[in-house]
């Protein structure tokens, strides 16, 4: 049975993806929360380069007017926020394997992969359905339907400063 944050999720895309793609952006993650101050509807959107100010407020406010003219949104006030994913980007697309291969990622899954449910270490890229992540000069192959949570990590590597 689909809950209501599904089916107003949905709603929402259905509306959305012209919105972020007329502004050259990618849609990363939406969510519906309610939280201490009352529900937040929440976007993270992407692109080359990264995602500016500008990119955000553009798309909030294509958004704002559309939510209101179709009545998407149940009765009860909630505020919008559209912003970056940030440094700890989460994956949630097979594309996204590909997109960042070479780059630090925590993964973890919801059943153990070789005695392991997490793995931080480096994108290898996918194959076939399997996700490759190197961890500690040992390679994985994680199955991309057992990933319950997986994001980019912030790489220090050489020369940061401490």
């Amino acid at each position: 049975m689909e809950k209501a944050n599904d089916k107003l999720e949905k709603a929402v895309l259905e509306v959305l993806h012209p919105i972020v793609e007329e502004n050259s952006c990618e849609l990363v993650d939406i969510k519906y929360l309610r939280e201490r101050g009352g529900r937040i509807l929440r976007i993270f959107l992407d692109k080359e380069g990264g995602v500016t100010v500008d990119d955000c407020a553009n798309v909030s406010r294509e958004l704002s007017v559309v939510l209101d003219a179709y009545n998407i949104m149940p009765q009860h006030s909630y505020t919008l926020e559209v912003s970056s994913p940030g440094l700890r980007r989460p994956l949630n697309r097979q594309s996204d394997y590909e997109r960042f291969k070479g780059r630090k990622v925590k993964i973890k899954t919801t059943d153990p992969v070789d005695d392991r449910r997490v793995f931080s270490g480096t994108l290898l890229g996918m194959e076939g359905e399997m996700i490759l992540v190197e961890v500690d000069g040992r390679s994985y192959r994680v199955p991309f339907g057992s990933i319950s949570r997986a994001n980019l990590e912030i790489d220090f590597g050489k020369g940061a400063r401490k």
